[in-house]
């Protein structure tokens, strides 16, 4: 029995056949070191590199491919942002919703470097009110810190209103687009981002270990780190000019390549092909989840701004249990727990049974994907309904 991949949300699997052609025949010909010399293969080499900027750039509609900066991840990537945008004695605010990429980071500020922090907790139907992040601004606040959309329930929020009100007060947005980058369209000037991370490795359709921010003009970072970058050595101090204000080291070519090679089969398919059929794919599956007994579904009631990704549980299994179920029995990849995103979690009340299972869905899936997925969560619940009747009889 072939497997049936339901973990698009932690990464995409496969990859667009595009993306591992190019990335073999690309380093086999150019694993060179990007920028250091001056023979052919660097400069074709670092040309890559140059391209995969722009490309992003134009992607999110970014006005200077120089403040495209390459990082290993978002979680990386908002790391370099969110300490080196805040200080002591500033006010942060961020929300429920979030990723431990967000939340993490700004834990640490504010036990370890003066930084105030308010989280704003989503509606019934998974959205946070812009109004409600906007009553909690002071003269303090420096950065709100947003998830584009959330890895467990797929509710994408209402970032341009978020990000005017923002911008309305002075303040810096911070989006993480981890979930959305390759999805659905993002365009930082018409949503009033300041800041914008990404990953490679999901909806971008490139390999682990490269993702990225963009950041405005306008909007400075704190240069955090030290190294070399293959211009003006001599000098002691770490440039200031982007990209290399935030980018130390050799860069991840491979990486750079795969994400290059995923970006160009998103802009040949075509965003509007891939959402469409996500989510018609994941209407099939929420309604055939709803027709299942004893399943709950959270923050499913409309699939208006949402993507493809759902968390549910079957009454009487721990979501753990759940997923090794559907693993082993049914060869379905899922993932279970608490999803990097605790705070979720615990205002829909499901951090006291561990969690809950989470299906995400890709490009690459199919029907048969999801009538595996409906029947296998259906026998799953029939067992267990067979089990109740015997103990009570």
């Amino acid at each position: 029995m072939s497997m049936t991949y339901l973990d698009n949300a932690a990464t995409s699997f496969p990859k667009p056949e595009e993306t591992y052609v190019f990335m073999d025949q690309f380093y086999r010909t150019h694993g060179v070191n990007p920028g250091r010399s001056g023979y052919d293969l660097c400069m074709e080499t670092g040309q890559l590199v140059d391209d995969t900027r722009k490309l992003l750039a134009r992607f999110f509609n970014g006005t200077d491919s120089d403040r495209l900066i390459f990082a290993y991840n978002s979680t990386d990537a908002l790391n370099l942002a969110l300490l080196g945008m805040l200080s002591s004695g500033d006010h942060a605010i961020t929300t429920t919703v979030e990723h431990n990429s967000v939340l993490r980071p700004l834990y640490h500020l504010s036990q370890h470097a003066g930084v105030e922090v308010d989280h704003v907790p989503f509606d019934a139907n998974g959205f946070v009110d812009p109004d409600a992040l906007a009553a909690r601004f002071k003269p303090t606040t420096r950065v709100v810190a947003v998830n584009h959309a959330s890895n467990v329930i797929g509710t994408v929020q209402p970032i341009a209103e978020i990000g005017r009100r923002c911008r309305e007060h002075g303040i810096r947005l911070v989006v993480d687009a981890s979930q959305t980058a390759g999805k659905i369209p993002i365009d930082v000037q018409a949503m009033n981002v300041d800041v914008l991370a990404f990953t490679g490795h999901k909806s971008l359709m490139g390999p682990t270990g490269i993702g990225g921010l963009y950041v405005q003009e306008g909007v400075e970072i704190r240069q955090l780190r030290a190294g070399g970058t293959g211009v003006r050595s001599a000098q002691r101090a770490h440039l200031v000019e982007y990209p290399w204000r935030l980018e130390y080291g050799t860069p991840n070519v491979l990486g750079i390549a795969g994400l290059n090679a995923g970006l160009k089969w998103i802009e040949k398919t075509g965003l509007a092909a891939i959402d469409a059929h996500e989510m018609r794919l994941m209407r099939r599956l929420v309604d055939g989840l709803h027709e299942v007994p004893n399943v709950s579904l959270y923050c499913q009631d409309s699939l208006d701004n949402h993507i493809a990704v759902m968390a549910f549980n079957l009454d009487g299994f721990e979501a753990g249990n759940t997923g090794t179920i559907l693993d082993v029995d049914h060869n379905i990849a899922c993932r279970t727990g608490l999803h990097c995103a605790p705070m979720v979690h615990e205002q829909l009340g499901l951090d006291k049974i561990h969690g809950a299972v989470r299906f995400g869905i890709g490009p690459f899936n199919t029907d048969d994907d999801i009538t595996a997925a409906i029947g296998a969560v259906g026998e799953i619940a029939a067992v267990r309904a067979k089990k109740m009747t015997r103990t009570r009889g």
